[in-house]
């Protein structure tokens, strides 16, 4: 047994499987995982050549997304008034209760 498969084999028994690997790398780009967590799917990302591919693939959907929309809705300096946005926090507070 080399050294690299024993590292592998050591990091592939602390680190999560890859069933929930799929779901820390979506839920990393839209919030901060805890600290244990994100050195734990790093690690993961270090010896599975497969998610690493996975999350370079949904950064670059993320950006081509952002542009796309970037492009379609130029962004302008219309702005809500103070009212309207009141309203709207109003309408989403009674949706959510």
């Amino acid at each position: 047994m080399t050294c690299s498969s024993i590292v592998n084999d050591l990091l592939s028994r602390i680190t999560p499987p890859c069933t929930d690997v799929t779901r820390l790398v979506s839920e990393s780009m839209d919030r901060t995982l805890p600290v244990l967590t994100r050195i734990k799917l790093r690690l993961h990302l270090m010896i599975c050549e497969g998610y690493a591919q996975y999350r370079q693939q949904l950064l670059a959907l993320r950006q081509a997304t952002r542009r796309s929309a970037s492009e379609t809705h130029p962004q302008d300096d219309a702005q809500l008034s103070s009212a309207a946005k009141a309203r709207l926090k109003e309408a989403l507070r009674a949706r959510r209760d």
